[in-house]
């Protein structure tokens, strides 16, 4: 029996539309946890981050013989979180807007609307650096931090050394830094 966990994510997809459970299975264990945290960090509110993750991956698995993977599959279901999130704080603010007209006192404030601000912000200004990186170096980035391969993984496909793989890292973070700023750069390793 093949060894799931070794697999990219883009091997785990083509099984994923060949009905390949075990190569399901890999994904959700894969990224559950992370995405997970993604969303009780923004929900606050673990039964609701729980049915987003669990939206996300039934949407998967439903449409799996006809998805196409555009970018990374940890993008995609980070950005398939984001939009259920998105959705969640709408309808709220769909309720707190009718409560208010029936004049009903609610203290409606804007901090959701900030946040995603700041955080769309940051993260166009963070994909604009990583865009300016030598393409080395943005392989290898978004392999450790989009794809989540190890140092060992990426040396072995791009077939250079493991200490290439970190100077190359530390190069990129060093990168974004020095353009982002240590407070931005932060932030947006906080968020990851």
């Amino acid at each position: 029996m093949p060894n799931y966990s070794e697999k990219t994510d883009k091997e785990l997809i083509v099984l994923l539309k060949d009905n390949n459970h075990n190569a399901f299975k890999e994904i959700y264990n894969r990224y559950n946890g992370l995405l997970f945290a993604y969303a009780y960090k923004r929900l606050q509110v673990e039964e609701e981050a729980k049915d987003v993750i669990q939206e996300v991956f039934i949407g998967l698995w439903e449409n799996r013989a006809n998805f196409i993977l555009k970018t990374y599959l940890s993008g995609f279901l980070y950005k398939s979180v984001l939009n259920k999130i998105l959705n969640i704080w709408k309808h709220k603010r769909v309720i707190r807007h009718h409560v208010l007209s029936l004049s009903l006192e609610v203290d409606v404030d804007s901090e959701e609307t900030d946040f995603l601000i700041r955080e769309k912000d940051i993260a166009a200004l963070v994909e604009k650096e990583i865009a300016a990186m030598p393409p080395r170096m943005r392989e290898v980035y978004e392999l450790k931090y989009r794809q989540y391969m190890s140092v060992k993984q990426i040396a072995n496909d791009l077939n250079i050394s493991e200490n290439t793989v970190a100077t190359q890292l530390q190069r990129a973070s060093a990168h974004l830094k020095n353009k982002l700023g240590v407070v931005v750069f932060a932030i947006y390793m906080l968020q990851r």
